[in-house]
């Protein structure tokens, strides 16, 4: 492994000079059990992810510096693979605290009986047999409407959106906001694609970029009267373009990592779930204008339709 090289982009990434030895040492187990596997494969992170979990070493920060390692050697298939197990790695964990939180511990433990909560970096395949029994019970527990609160607020860790604010006060209308959201997603996918890098997980073509430039709602939204319609991009754009069995493109639209995969095996993940998904489009409304907003799911590929849409219902 390029020792110096690596150790650059981690200086540059602001890894604590502690933490280097032990960040460039794990990028090279890794790259020794890649050797002996013969490939640099999904599969190949993946069994080195669940070595990391046997081990007690799946740590937040040993996944990103593994990631790290994939861009390094500009690999994004190793890059994707361990951008995957982190991704959304918290959720579980947090629906976890949540219940007990604000229903206790009893409910909370008879939800997640025989189940527990997922080990991180656990795996993406492995992801909804953990998910799916526990929003199963939880809806019975609670009944639709209170699951459905507790998880709209996203599972995820989301920032504030305090930014917002100050966006959507400098425009003189909510129509004036929706198009400076859209132009401001255009010109980032835009820069992806002139510098070469991914917009996330997915690459940023010519087909893709038409796609976004023609679907209103999608980057910004809507309005009808008092709400804004927003549909959600695929969270792989150019394979869902070109796909044509319809199971598969909703598969390359499922944005969850708890989720997607049952997506394509056809195992069932109530659709109900798709709350989480919601806080992505709620929270940063709640930052622009400074108070709570409701979200309604529309349309979600778990319910069995061919895209991801939102009402976003705005304060009176």
């Amino acid at each position: 492994m390029d020792q110096p090289g690596f150790r650059a982009l981690l200086e540059g990434r602001k890894v604590p000079a502690e933490k280097m030895d032990s960040a460039l040492a794990l990028a090279e187990r890794f790259e020794r059990f890649a050797a002996q596997a013969g490939d640099l494969s999904t599969e190949t992170a993946w069994a080195f992810s669940q070595i990391l979990i046997d081990e007690g070493q799946n740590s937040e920060e040993n996944f990103i510096t593994l990631a790290r390692y994939g861009l390094f050697i500009k690999n994004n298939i190793v890059y994707l693979a361990f951008l995957e197990v982190l991704d959304g790695g918290e959720a579980q964990e947090n629906l976890y605290k949540r219940v007990g939180e604000q229903y206790g511990e009893a409910l909370r433990d008879g939800v997640f009986a025989g189940i527990g909560v997922a080990p991180y970096g656990l795996p993406t395949p492995e992801k909804p047999r953990f998910m799916q029994p526990v929003i199963e019970r939880l809806e019975k527990a609670l009944g639709p409407e209170a699951c459905r609160a507790l998880i709209s607020d996203s599972l995820r860790d989301l920032p504030d959106y305090a930014s917002e604010r100050e966006i959507y006060q400098s425009c003189a209308s909510v129509e004036a906001y929706l198009v400076k959201k859209k132009q401001k997603f255009i010109e980032q996918m835009e820069t992806c694609q002139r510098e070469g890098r991914l917009f996330f997980a997915q690459e940023v073509t010519d087909e893709v970029l038409d796609f976004i430039r023609r679907e209103p709602e999608m980057g910004g939204g809507v309005r009808v009267r008092n709400i804004v319609y927003e549909t959600k991009i695929p969270f792989l754009t150019k394979q869902y373009l070109a796909e044509t069995d319809p199971t598969l493109k909703r598969y390359f639209y499922c944005h969850c990592p708890w989720a997607r995969e049952a997506v394509k095996s056809g195992e069932k993940v109530a659709a109900i779930f798709c709350n989480c998904s919601a806080g992505f489009h709620k929270k940063p409304w709640e930052g622009a204008l400074g108070q709570k907003v409701q979200v309604e799911v529309l349309e979600s590929v778990l319910k069995g339709d061919a895209r991801c849409r939102f009402a976003i219902h705005l304060p009176e």
